[in-house]
């Protein structure tokens, strides 16, 4: 279940207006909270390469990396990677998937596992390999690249791969990290231009767009979003207090959850 973007900016309006400090508008909140949603998104990663160098709690629920990685699940995703051998000069590659094997098309953000697939429905993972290993390992039939020992590149978000026997679109599968979609607290204007909640959902196919959209960060996040937003809101409004209430509070929260 995603974070509700009306409770969100509900309460940040609650906190910022308890004192009259100050508004920010649905316009603003909604730029705001896509920044705030991509730095704790982006952080996943960071705290997951510290959290795998330290032993975990065999225990149900106390695993940090598997509680991580719940989080991270919400954006993982897979599509097949689209053959293209037209290029000029010829340097064959597959392009990355466009639309994801559940139908949507999300916006790509970080590459995963690559794996072959041959006609006897054998999976295979296929090995990056950096630029000078790619094209050193061919010069020996020792080492160059086979079927069963498949090798890839990945440059410019297009993915070059040995051995050039495989070359069918339906042959690579990506597994992917999709990037979090733009938080939106749409609305409509009240008879006295007050801003009314649209909770339907967000649709960009209409002009002007309609409806809203969720965090789609996992729910535990709620409390630190709430956090991030207001010290974002204290800058917009020019208040150093709520700064510096909601930067200690974001600190507190951030050694706790590492203690």
């Amino acid at each position: 279940m995603a974070i509700n973007v009306n409770t969100v900016y509900q309460t940040v309006l609650l906190l910022l207006n308890k004192e009259q400090r100050g508004y920010i508008t649905p316009t603003e909140f909604n730029s705001i909270a896509t920044q705030v949603q991509l730095e704790i998104f982006e952080k996943y990663f960071e705290d997951m390469n510290q959290l795998i160098r330290v032993p975990q709690a065999d225990v149900d629920y106390a695993d940090r990396v598997a509680n991580l990685d719940e989080k991270l699940s919400i954006f993982k995703t897979f599509g097949t990677a689209v053959y293209d051998g037209t290029t000029t000069p010829l340097t064959p590659y597959f392009k990355l998937p466009i639309t994801d094997g559940y139908g949507a098309t999300p916006t790509f953000y970080r590459l995963g596992t690559v794996t072959y697939n041959d006609v006897y429905g054998n999976i295979t993972e296929v090995e990056r390999l950096s630029r000078m290993d790619f094209y050193n390992i061919e010069r020996s039939p020792l080492t160059k690249s086979t079927k069963a020992f498949p090798t890839y590149l990945y440059e410019n978000q297009k993915l070059f791969v040995n051995p050039k026997t495989i070359n069918t679109t339906g042959d690579i599968t990506v597994d992917y990290i999709r990037k979090p979609k733009n938080v939106i607290w749409g609305f409509t204007v009240g008879t006295i231009g007050q801003y009314l909640y649209d909770d339907s959902l967000y649709d960009n196919t209409v002009v002007p767009a309609t409806g809203s959209q969720d965090f789609e960060l996992h729910e535990s996040e709620q409390t630190d979003v709430i956090i991030k937003i207001l010290l974002y809101s204290g800058v917009v409004i020019k208040d150093p207090q709520i700064i510096q209430v909601a930067a200690q509070t974001a600190q507190s929260n951030e050694v706790n959850s590492k203690s």
